[in-house]
């Protein structure tokens, strides 16, 4: 059964058996954030807990010599984006998943851990096996579907979807080889005709020529299609990035990190690294650097405590350093890095470390307290998840902070309701959490500014389809890398599940106030297609809209208002069959050009993740 649109459920009643006990929602903006020392502020009803204020001010930790920190993330995947005026909008270029494998797609096989380090320190003992932190949602379908409202529907506008499927002290201590130690650099291949696994392979560049010769008027081109080129192990690999830095887009996979062309997708530079990376931030600092994870040694159980920062516009090595990651529950813990102003941080579920990104300098390591930030949203603003240690040592009473990433100070925390725990941030500007709850709820939650509740949403038409980094990627899942979900100021927007493959019927773009909560309207894919948000700029909303069989894909633009979406770009039709093949592929449009970038590279032989199709750049 699912809530009609925009109608909320009367305070005090629930819709079914599975929410939470009955309790009093704050109306939607209410709540006033309390000042706390341990965060004993009242509870806030429902799940969504209460704000607080920060504890007393934390002094800055003194760097330790030798640490970094990273400039300022800009919106969206890896590419900066100017923010309005007062709480500035964080358009965050969505993924997308085109429906069905393509010819060049192969199977995304999971894979264990590789090596890497520029220099090598002293190697670390073997990282103990175990469950990691973030892996509790992955191995799910690679989307909430069958997501329903009104599986519990709470007063105050809350609602709990039901999941299909799985869900998806002091200064860090400076471990040996902190000084900068650039790895090996070389340039990688030209794409040319080739074999792999026995059989003949067509260059990407004349791949990219033939279906630009059935191009038909009105669609734009094949500017550049490239291929993975790189020898992997078995297993294959992840691909971070794209990053943008002005002409220039990268992306980084095991050992080599890529700087291609934008307009014809040439290699400007490569890098290689001596060991493989193993995490990322989403988004490089204003200025066009980035903060690689990086494994310490080349063994296969080497620990990822290593840390390469890389100048996205020269393709230059810059500082190397390491870090210790102490106690049981940061060694299995995955990494979430994010990149906001100069900082990078690091987090796992016990603590996280912020370097300087300009010189590896610590900015601030555990905070004071028994809860601490496990992962940030890269951005101008820095929204943190954290977690805290009670007497039953398993992290999962939760909280929303907003810390100042310059000196590690709270600016206020928001307690959430026992339970339920942050799986998401899908927005840090404006701040829209996602919280889970055993793997089988689901709620967003919408704060203010200044960390007070404003709203929960509702309504809308079911059957959400989000898929983020935990589900596309096997090493290094941030918090704010997310499909399917964008928003500006005022609204917020979600795709549904993707096209019935029985019916041939699209999906839905909805979209939520951000003030109420209610859903405000929905937009139609045409049949056999689906669309999905990307990002918000000048009053509209921008989808890729799917490729399928004889249908080239491309972007689409609605007004934030609602209306009929409209084509912005048109992918040609001769191209369908490559834009298929990427599938779980990340979605960004820049520059008034399209990309789509594999999220993880993999071979059914030996030899065929060379070729495989690794990123397609669409434009005029």
């Amino acid at each position: 059964m699912s809530q009609p649109p925009g109608q909320q459920p009367p305070q005090g009643e629930f819709g079914a058996p599975y929410g939470p006990p009955p309790e009093t929602f704050p109306p939607p903006g209410q709540g006033t954030a309390q000042p706390s020392g341990p965060y004993q502020a009242p509870a806030q009803p429902g799940p969504y807990g209460s704000p607080t204020q920060p504890a007393q001010p934390t002094q800055p930790v003194q760097p330790a010599p030798g640490y970094g920190h990273p400039p300022q993330p800009a919106p969206g995947y890896g590419y900066p984006t100017q923010p309005a005026p007062g709480y500035p909008q964080q358009p965050a270029p969505g993924y997308g998943y085109p429906p069905q494998p393509g010819p060049y797609a192969r199977p995304n096989q999971p894979q264990p851990g590789y090596g890497y380090p520029g220099q090598q320190p002293p190697p670390q003992p073997p990282q103990s096996g175990g469950s990691r932190g973030g892996g509790r949602f992955r191995g799910g379908t690679g989307a909430i579907v069958g997501a329903v409202l009104a599986v519990a529907l709470l007063a105050g506008a809350g609602i709990w979807f039901a999941l299909d499927g799985d869900g998806g002290s002091g200064k860090p201590t400076a471990g040996p080889g902190h000084s900068s130690g650039p790895p090996d650099t070389s340039s990688s291949p030209s794409p040319v005709p080739t074999r792999t696994g026995g059989h003949d392979t067509i260059s990407p560049a004349a791949e990219a020529a033939a279906v630009n010769a059935e191009r038909k008027p009105g669609e734009a081109k094949m500017l550049w299609l490239q291929k993975g080129g790189v020898d992997l192990p078995g297993g294959g690999d992840d691909v971070y990035g794209p990053w943008f830095s002005g002409d220039t887009v990268v992306t980084a996979m095991y050992r080599t990190v890529t700087g291609y062309d934008a307009t014809d997708g040439s290699v400007k530079w490569s890098l290689r690294l001596a060991t493989s990376m193993c995490a990322a931030p989403s988004q490089p600092t204003a200025d066009g650097k980035i903060v690689l994870g990086v494994k310490r040694t080349t063994s296969g159980d080497a620990e990822c405590n290593g840390l390469q920062m890389v100048d996205l516009t020269t393709g230059k090595a810059g500082w190397y350093r390491t870090y210790v990651r102490q106690g049981v529950w940061d060694g299995l813990s995955d990494l979430r890095m994010s990149t906001n102003g100069g900082t990078v941080t690091v987090g796992r579920t016990s603590r996280s470390d912020a370097f300087r990104v300009s010189d590896g300098k610590v900015v601030f390591g555990k905070l004071p307290g028994n809860c601490q930030p496990f992962g940030f949203a890269s951005g101008e603003v820095a929204i943190a998840a954290a977690s805290c240690q009670t007497a039953a040592d398993d992290h999962k009473e939760h909280q929303v902070q907003r810390i100042d990433p310059a000196t590690g100070k709270r600016l206020w925390t928001y307690k959430v309701k026992k339970g339920w725990q942050v799986a998401q941030i899908y927005s840090a500007n404006p701040i829209v959490v996602s919280l889970k709850q055993a793997d089988d709820k689901w709620g967003i939650l919408v704060l203010n500014a200044d960390g007070t509740y404003r709203t929960q949403l509702a309504g809308g038409p079911g059957d959400y389809a989000v898929s983020c980094d935990v589900d596309v990627i096997v090493q290094g899942p941030n918090l704010d890398n997310c499909l399917g979900v964008a928003a500006d100021a005022n609204t917020f927007y979600m795709a549904t599940k993707a096209v019935d493959l029985k019916t041939g019927d699209g999906n839905k773009v909805a979209a939520f106030d951000l003030t109420t909560g209610k859903h405000k309207w929905s937009v139609d894919s045409p049949a056999q297609q689906s669309l999905t948000p990307l990002r918000t700029e000048g009053g509209k909303l921008f989808m890729y809209l799917g490729a399928a069989k004889n249908k080239g894909g491309g972007i689409a633009s609605v007004p934030s208002t609602g209306g009929t979406w409209s084509p912005v770009l048109r992918h040609p039709v001769s191209g369908a069959p490559t834009e298929r093949g990427f599938s779980l592929s990340r979605i960004t449009y820049v520059g008034g050009r399209s990309y789509l970038t594999q999220a993880r590279i993999s071979g059914v032989e030996d030899g065929d993740e060379v070729e495989e199709r690794s990123m397609v750049a669409f434009g005029s």
